[in-house]
């Protein structure tokens, strides 16, 4: 929401270029120092009540981003934003831990990021058709009541344990992992020997490089088709689309094709390395192709794909913090999502 609506902050509120990059950078810094907090609380007291506060916490500042009156205040909003909305994807990642068989948690987070970069893609273009009604502060405001509509039902339904909703039926339940060693972490968090582990060190990294182009697209995007590419406002939102509606292919894909991959070579640990690899070494080339694209059009594209490739890492990088986490996943994830929003702030 707030990337295409910068343009208008920025007229209204005379932001340059660099304050509106604090702006952004302001939510992506306190996202990622409340990540392995929020990654935690859901270890510990559950996923069910830290997304319901997380959710019901970004839809309060998405309203409040449209209240905001200077740098500051705008800056501050931005950063308590980040600091609540932090730990929602590692609690996700949680709750497939306690209701998912391992070789579905792969395919389901396929489908989770197809449906969170397509959030994504649709939005520029609802948000273009909004602003020709009403300002970009009334935007904000619509925008935070799909989050609390969504709380409702989801905190009516949504049970940490499996075996507590009615709904879930005894073959059902047989299939699932013993709830009682995945709900929650009790004891100490095994930081030393997270911090120990070179497979951890791998997940941190690979996450920064991975979220240090991505942030882009969510921030500068349709400014950059604006202004540097003098695309016209409804034609800019639908471009801005492509990269995060061609990401949410690529997780898909990655999330179906992977456990038949895995089973037809034998080897979970290899298929995961060989569809993140192609995907990051498909993406690095299209970014450095994009540049030399004139058209638009094309060069959306090649960003498009990129972002494809990039996201065909998503699912084995969440896959991979759940087999090696195990009851602690939502810590692992968090960490690994922290340092990755590093990459998105710098």
């Amino acid at each position: 929401c707030i990337s295409k609506a910068a343009p208008y902050i920025t007229d209204e509120l005379g932001f340059s270029k660099v304050q509106m990059g604090w702006v952004f950078a302001a939510f992506s810094w306190c996202y990622a120092l409340f990540e392995i907090p929020s990654g935690w609380l859901g270890d510990k007291i559950g996923a069910r009540k830290v997304l319901m506060r997380i959710v019901l916490w970004w839809s309060f500042f998405t309203a409040a981003t449209g209240w905001a009156w200077n740098l500051t205040t705008m800056i501050m909003t931005r950063a308590l934003f980040g600091m609540g909305e932090a730990g929602c994807f590692p609690n996700i990642t949680k709750s497939f831990m306690t209701w998912l068989t391992p070789h579905e948690r792969v395919r389901a987070h396929g489908i989770m990021w197809l449906c969170a970069r397509w959030g994504g893609a649709i939005t520029p273009l609802v948000v273009a058709g909004v602003l020709e009604y009403v300002s970009w502060r009334r935007a904000f405001e619509l925008f935070a009541c799909f989050g609390i509509i969504w709380a409702f039902f989801f905190y009516r339904w949504y049970k940490d344990n499996p075996r507590d909703n009615p709904k879930v039926n005894a073959a059902e339940l047989a299939l699932m992992p013993k709830a009682e060693d995945l709900i929650l972490g009790h004891g100490k968090i095994p930081w030393l020997k997270m911090i120990q582990s070179p497979t951890v060190w791998r997940l941190w990294i690979q996450y920064f490089c991975m979220n240090f182009p991505w942030i882009f697209y969510v921030t500068w995007l349709p400014t950059y088709l604006s202004e540097e590419r003098h695309v016209e406002a409804g034609m800019g939102a639908l471009l801005a689309g492509f990269p995060l509606f061609f990401g949410g292919i690529g997780s898909f894909f990655c999330g179906m094709f992977l456990p038949y991959l895995s089973r037809q070579i034998a080897n979970v640990t290899l298929a995961r390395r060989l569809i993140a690899m192609s995907g990051l070494l498909g993406a690095s080339l299209m970014f450095c192709l994009f540049p030399h694209i004139g058209n638009p059009v094309l060069g959306m594209l090649i960003l498009g794909m990129a972002s494809f490739g990039n996201d065909l890492a998503m699912p084995p990088s969440w896959a991979a913090c759940m087999d090696v986490g195990g009851k602690f996943a939502g810590t692992l994830s968090g960490s690994m999502n922290m340092i990755g929003n590093f990459g998105a702030a710098v």
